[in-house]
């Protein structure tokens, strides 16, 4: 019989989605099952594992505790006095420190949502992944929305009635890596899944009633892969109609195994240029869909390339082909001051006092149109 596992206290996983800033974080699995994805350096080296359920339901209930003193303190009005923090924090048991950070984060947050951590946990028993989720309903009944991380693979095998089960104890969206619609692309990066498999596990979490988040990451592909990468996306997005498709632009960090790859000129890697066509390519081909593009994240270089289709793709277009007309030093210096964080949006080159500044950064650290790529990938790797 196996030794069963001791709990250790509140737990929590390293990642989360940016759009689940504000939510509780209850982690159900820890790590990734799958793990083989070139391009991803989260989890390496760790052994994935399902957690107990009761160990689960231990968290919720710890959390519960401290938001439930929380909302006794602040009395309905949302505001704490700094003496009542400090009661509480001088009064917390030891080892649940976490959880009462956890619970402080998730009341000044507004409470309005949960993640489920780690990076696949409908991977676990559709009956346990139930029992939890009406644990969290039934001691935070005010939650308007649970969400969680799935693999397209584990999604396709799941049951309709399990799905449907799941959606009836709690989980209302789910965010999936497609990453990519080319089956190329796919096998390149070691994802796991094909084209067909994303279809499949997209159509069913929307048939079950979920919302649906799916990321695309430009540059996936490299330089000899981008078109098809780009069109093979966007058809897997039209045959899907997400209520949400996000962009998570190609970084690659030294500690990725597609960084191997990168450095051995196996893989070449798009520049800024490429992949604002890439975009651009990818944006005209979505066609009758009524999904929300978001550029909900700090590698994206273009933060205001997001709205609704069909109304707003002329828009969208209209901004990419905006920085496409560029000269090649207006480009540099908006790719530097967007990376540098002087500018969110093309619009932000408009305001004198940004320019400038951008400008000025440019001229002092040697950022020319010749080698901005290679400055912006290295900023980049502070965000993954």
């Amino acid at each position: 019989m196996p030794r069963k596992e001791p709990y250790k206290g509140f737990e929590q996983g390293p990642i989360r989605p940016p759009s689940e800033a504000s939510s509780l974080l209850i982690r159900v699995t820890r790590n990734c099952p799958w793990n083989r994805c070139t391009f991803c350096p989260i989890y390496k080296r760790a052994k994935f594992s399902l957690r107990p359920v009761e160990h689960v339901k231990q968290d919720i209930d710890t959390v519960h505790k401290y938001v439930a003193d929380l909302r006794r303190l602040s009395d309905g009005s949302g505001r704490l006095m700094q003496s009542d923090v400090h009661k509480l924090v001088d009064h917390a048991k030891p080892g649940e420190h976490q959880a009462m950070n956890a619970a402080f984060h998730w009341f000044a947050g507004g409470m309005t949502s949960i993640f489920i951590q780690d990076a696949n946990s409908l991977i676990i028993r559709p009956a346990d992944l139930a029992d939890i989720l009406n644990h969290l309903k039934n001691c935070f009944p005010w939650v308007e929305r649970i969400t969680s991380y799935a693999r397209s693979h584990t999604i396709a095998r799941i049951k309709d009635h399990d799905l449907n089960a799941i959606r009836e104890a709690g989980l209302n969206r789910i965010h999936i890596g497609l990453e990519s619609g080319s089956d190329q692309v796919l096998e390149m990066v070691h994802k796991g899944a094909t084209k067909e498999t994303h279809i499949k596990a997209g159509l069913k979490v929307i048939q079950a009633g979920m919302e649906l988040s799916e990321y695309v990451m430009p540059g996936l592909g490299g330089r000899r892969l981008s078109e098809d990468h780009a069109r093979e996306t966007a058809d897997a997005l039209n045959r899907i109609n997400p209520h949400f498709i996000r962009i998570r632009t190609l970084a690659i960090p030294s500690r990725a195994k597609l960084f191997d790859d990168f450095r051995a000129g196996r893989f070449e890697k798009c520049t800024d240029l490429m992949m604002a066509k890439e975009i651009l390519l990818l944006v005209e081909n979505l066609n009758g869909i009524t999904s929300m593009l978001k550029s909900d994240h700090v590698l994206n270089l273009f933060e205001e390339v997001q709205g609704e289709f069909p109304d707003d793709k002329a828009t969208m277009t209209g901004i990419l082909r905006a920085f496409l007309k560029m000269a090649p030093k207006r480009q540099c210096v908006y790719q530097a001051g967007r990376r540098l964080g002087i500018f969110s949006r093309l619009s932000d080159m408009e305001d004198p006092q940004r320019l400038a500044h951008a400008e000025n950064t440019c001229q002092q650290l040697g950022i020319t149109p010749a080698n901005v790529d290679e400055v912006v990938d290295e900023l980049m790797k502070r965000f993954v």
